[in-house]
């Protein structure tokens, strides 16, 4: 029973900081690559932030210098700093995790946590 849980969206002005969270749980082997997306209403999916394994990182030019992508390999979990929000940052925010179950160990599955709201007011 993997899953992926987020926490810390919510209101925000223009200009303010959230910290988002994604703990991973379950009979996880290995988290390989986790990612962080965002949907807003009427809108694609997008990429909003990579890291690897190894603690690399890969940002879009619409949040670069602005969001960091950390993760805590201890604790399976991984974190999205978010500064100098701006109203077009107002989307659902979705957790995901390439990662390898106890369960098989030759295969590697995609997770997608549940998604938490985040609103920047202007």
């Amino acid at each position: 029973q993997v899953q992926l849980v987020e926490s810390g969206g919510g209101l925000v002005q223009a200009g303010g900081s959230l910290r988002l969270s994604c703990a991973a749980s379950g009979s996880i082997f290995s988290i390989n690559a986790m990612d962080w997306y965002r949907q807003a209403p009427g809108k694609q999916r997008e990429l909003v932030a990579h890291i690897t394994s190894g603690g690399s990182t890969n940002y879009p030019d619409s949040v670069k210098g602005r969001f960091t992508i950390s993760r805590d390999n201890a604790k399976n979990t991984v974190y999205l700093q978010m500064d100098s929000l701006k109203p077009e940052d107002t989307a659902v925010y979705y957790c995901h995790a390439d990662l390898v179950r106890f369960t098989n160990r030759r295969n590697t599955v995609s997770y997608w946590g549940q998604g938490t709201q985040v609103t920047v007011s202007s």
